[in-house]
């Protein structure tokens, strides 16, 4: 694909739109991410900044990870979702969770990280790539 995906919250005040593929299609078992999707896992899309636009108003919240990395969270003030964030030790991006864009047919994840934290039942494409 090389044209264009909408992101947007629930209430559809805060958007992102995004050109190209996405350099990065993740999944992550880590209990922030669990915490922050009300999953048993988040999943999400990276993309160049450049390749990046948003609307609307946003608020920010920011935390440090597991293992010490920081991100920036972007959420909508009056539905509370996250449409994008940015994560510290990749500065250039702009990471967007993949239920933002509401697209059943969105590349399936290449990379699965915090894996001794998945869900024993969570079944993932076999060649994933995998990290503890």
């Amino acid at each position: 694909m090389t044209g264009q995906r909408h992101a947007q919250c629930q209430c559809g005040q805060l958007r992102a739109t995004v050109r190209g593929e996405p350099v990065r299609v993740s999944v992550c078992h880590c209990l922030d991410c669990q915490r922050r999707s009300g999953s048993v896992f988040a999943m999400q899309a990276r993309y160049a900044a450049e390749d990046v636009g948003t609307e609307g108003t946003a608020r920010e919240w920011a935390r440090r990870g597991d293992k010490g990395a920081g991100a920036v969270f972007s959420f909508c003030p009056d539905c509370g979702s996250t449409v994008h964030y940015r994560l510290v030790d990749y500065p250039g991006f702009v990471t967007i969770p993949v239920g933002a864009f509401a697209d059943p047919q969105f590349p399936a994840p290449g990379v699965s990280v915090y894996e001794e934290r998945k869900h024993a039942w969570v079944s993932l494409p076999a060649d994933i790539e995998r990290h503890d």
